[in-house]
């Protein structure tokens, strides 16, 4: 049957992709990390210490995880193509839109899984914490601003991932002039870092009486949330420390004290803020955190640029340094100017439809790099 050849041929095309993927995975050392965990599970005491007892469970169940996501794709095409031989003896059509759909879940872990083998970063791993900050526009970009942080609170409940939002700043009329969010799960930062930069819109105004078509531009900075402690030293004398009331729940939508606080670093102009924690030193700690890890990456960013020549770009929020735009007036596209990934769906984009955005820019930071 000429449907089967074609899934057959299909199926034969991931053979030696599959294959080539257990050395990307370091499926080897992953299976004997996986024993050596089990051992140290199995051993007397081993919860005695319940916070390093977790942190070996959840190793472990990463580690598990990704073996049985391999091994099951491994025996979903081997199971596809037994079916197809039986079902061509017994002349069986009967099978097929079951092998179909079997294919189609099949060509989509095979992505995902090829996906998170380019996830190799050094804080790929982690918590992502992202900030919008409105640009030109005016009010404009204030929407586009709210409109890209449910953008990403979307995208993250699609992948399961947790979301806080650490801090923001009304816009004048509507949206945010800034936004900055947590977002928590396993490889969010190394999805995420492909947002980094302006994002474009061009729309009917919904404030202009007149209807006219809008551009407004908003950037996006994403940094990991790195657990450990970085050696980064900061001098009292570089940072000024300013305290806010916060805009969260209490009284009218407003606290009676100024728990908030925005750290300023004088020599590199960075700004961070924080008002989701209950109290002004949990804050100031979460904002001092963000502020190290600033300023770790900006470090390693410099001496990357000096040891290969190449000087970085300075974006400005506004025309020609977008990396992508969302067209919704006269046509609707959604086009990514690094990777030329486009979608005509536009509402879908927005609605959180991010994966093929995020997985052409992997690919294509991959063959850059």
């Amino acid at each position: 049957m000429i449907a089967f050849d074609n899934i057959k041929m299909v199926l034969a095309k991931y053979e030696e992709p599959i294959k080539n993927m257990a050395y990307s995975l370091d499926l080897y050392n992953k299976k004997n990390r996986a024993e050596e965990l089990d051992k140290t599970m199995e051993e007397p005491g081993f919860w005695d210490n319940p916070a390093s007892s977790a942190l070996i469970v959840q190793e472990s169940r990463k580690i598990k995880s990704v073996i049985e996501r391999y091994e099951k794709l491994c025996k979903d095409r081997d199971d596809m193509i037994e079916l197809i031989e039986i079902s061509e003896e017994e002349n069986d059509a009967s099978t097929l839109p079951d092998i179909e759909d079997t294919l189609k879940s099949f060509e989509q872990e095979f992505e995902d899984l090829r996906i998170e083998t380019l996830l190799n970063g050094e804080y790929d791993k982690d918590n992502a914490i992202l900030t919008l900050h409105a640009g030109a526009g005016g009010t404009e970009s204030c929407d586009w601003a709210s409109m890209l942080c449910r953008m990403y609170q979307r995208w993250a409940e699609k992948k399961g991932y947790q979301v806080e939002m650490l801090d923001f700043l009304d816009g004048d009329e509507a949206g945010y002039k800034s936004v900055t969010l947590q977002i928590n799960g396993e490889n969010a930062y190394g999805y995420l870092k492909s947002e980094h930069g302006v994002h474009r819109l061009v729309r009917i105004s919904p404030f202009n009486a007149a209807g006219k078509r809008q551009t407004s531009f908003v950037s996006c900075d994403v940094m990991p949330d790195i657990e450990e402690d970085l050696d980064v030293e900061i001098d009292d004398d570089d940072i000024r420390i300013d305290t806010y009331r916060s805009s969260g729940a209490g009284g009218q939508h407003i606290n009676k004290t100024s728990s908030a606080i925005r750290i300023t670093h004088f020599p590199t102009g960075i700004v961070v803020q924080c008002q989701n924690e209950r109290s002004q030193h949990m804050n100031k700690d979460k904002a001092m955190k963000m502020l190290k890890a600033k300023l770790y990456i900006l470090k390693q960013k410099e001496q990357l640029e000096k040891a290969s020549g190449i000087r970085g770009e300075v974006m400005d929020n506004g025309w020609g340094s977008q990396i992508r735009s969302y067209v919704l007036q006269p046509y609707t596209m959604v086009k990514d100017h690094r990777t030329n990934c486009e979608s005509g769906n536009a509402s879908a984009v927005l609605d959180g439809d991010l994966d093929a955005f995020v997985n052409a820019y992997l690919a294509w930071n991959t063959q850059t790099a």
